[in-house]
């Protein structure tokens, strides 16, 4: 068999009709996918605040995440998520639809496992190789940076954090900074007392981009005592639609925050 029939044949076993009803596997989709080869993404992927493709996924068919919806739609591949309810699932699996799920990334190494294992289900491999060999470049120009790292905090609605253990933790430490939590024993996904958010006295306090209208879970990212940490300091930081999932887009949100730490640098006496 020749190269180019070989080739040939792996792209007509390739799934033609892609079904993406998570966020994070909405945006490998749409990073990886050939033209025509996606045809449906979620709903959520259409909300700017915790997706960076929201343009993007504005060209796609959306779904709503339920089984009847996606099953007429007759995909022949529906990416899922860990978190995706088992009844839906189960129920397209048991109508004959293959169902591929993803788990939650909380590493920069689980960045390009999740690149490889999509370029694999989409037969898209060399397409995923050269992001992931992108992504592991931007990295290692990263990690070379020598700084003496400043102290950060993530200070989120509820006055939750992110500490060892978190995605949210390892950009951090590859942007050139070190966790004030972590100092304090706080590992990821729990909640910190104003008081103790008080006494790590961090040179940088990240809280998270606020809804429209507010809530009463964020009312204390406004409070006084967060607000005098962040006050005289040499900046202040917010994650994004890029720190959500564990993609390629992480990877800018570590390039902006090392961009952040050398401007405080520079106006450290």
């Amino acid at each position: 068999m020749s190269c180019s029939a070989a080739v040939s044949g792996a792209l007509a076993d390739a799934p033609q009709r892609v079904v993406s009803m998570n966020l994070c596997t909405d945006q490998l989709a749409m990073l990886l996918a050939a033209k025509g080869q996606l045809l449906s993404v979620s709903q959520i992927s259409l909300d700017s605040h915790v997706s960076p493709m929201a343009k993007e996924a504005a060209n796609y068919r959306i779904n709503y995440g339920q089984a009847e919806d996606i099953f007429l739609m007759q995909p022949d591949l529906v990416l899922a998520g860990e978190y995706t309810p088992r009844s839906t699932v189960n129920m397209l699996r048991g109508l004959g639809i293959r169902v591929e799920i993803f788990s939650i990334t909380t590493t920069l190494d689980g960045v390009t496992s999740q690149l490889a294992k999509m370029g694999a289900l989409l037969h898209r491999e060399a397409e995923a190789e050269r992001m992931i060999t992108d992504f592991e470049a931007r990295r290692a120009a990263l990690a070379t940076d020598s700084e003496t790292p400043p102290s950060a905090i993530f200070y989120y609605a509820n006055g939750f954090t992110s500490g060892r253990g978190s995605m949210a933790n390892e950009v951090l430490e590859l942007a050139g900074f070190s966790n004030a939590a972590i100092a304090a024993g706080y590992d990821s996904g729990r909640k910190m007392p104003l008081e103790v958010l008080a006494l790590t006295d961090p040179d940088l306090v990240i809280t998270s981009t606020a809804y429209p209208g507010g809530s009463r879970a964020e009312d204390i990212l406004q409070h006084p005592a967060v607000k005098a940490l962040q006050r005289g300091r040499a900046a202040t930081a917010v994650t994004d639609h890029d720190w959500v999932c564990g993609t390629p887009f992480v990877m800018r949100a570590a390039e902006k925050l090392a961009t952040l730490r050398h401007s405080m640098n520079k106006v450290q006496p």
